[in-house]
């Protein structure tokens, strides 16, 4: 069992940065790979970034020279730096880790970019 939590969440204007935190517990050996996913008003989840256990990133094109995922593998925590924010990337952000095959979803944060 893995436990994602989230946090980092907020109201920021078009043009701003935000920094969302993904802690995980439980079998976090386990995590062959971990990603963000988002969810805008009237839309459908769509995938954002991922990492490996390797340090492997992938973007997708719409926040590709924008947005930067990390890890910080001694607090078990990967991060989403998000620069130069537009009112379309509101949506709440959730993280997901796969870890034996198995996919895990944190609760999500709500980001909000305001124009």
């Amino acid at each position: 069992q893995v436990q994602l939590v989230e946090s980092g969440g907020n109201l920021v204007q078009a043009g701003g940065s935000l920094r969302l935190s993904c802690a995980a517990s439980g079998s976090i050996a386990s995590i062959n790979v971990m990603g963000w996913y988002r969810q805008g008003p009237g839309k459908q989840r769509e995938w954002v970034a991922t990492i490996t256990s390797g340090g492997s990133t992938n973007y997708a094109d719409s926040v590709k020279g924008r947005f930067t995922i990390s890890r910080d593998n001694a607090k078990n925590t990967v991060y989403l730096q998000m620069n130069s924010l537009k009112p379309e990337d509101t949506a709440v952000y959730s993280c997901k880790a796969v870890a034996l095959g198995w996919p895990y979803w944190g609760q999500g944060t709500q980001v909000t970019v305001s124009s």
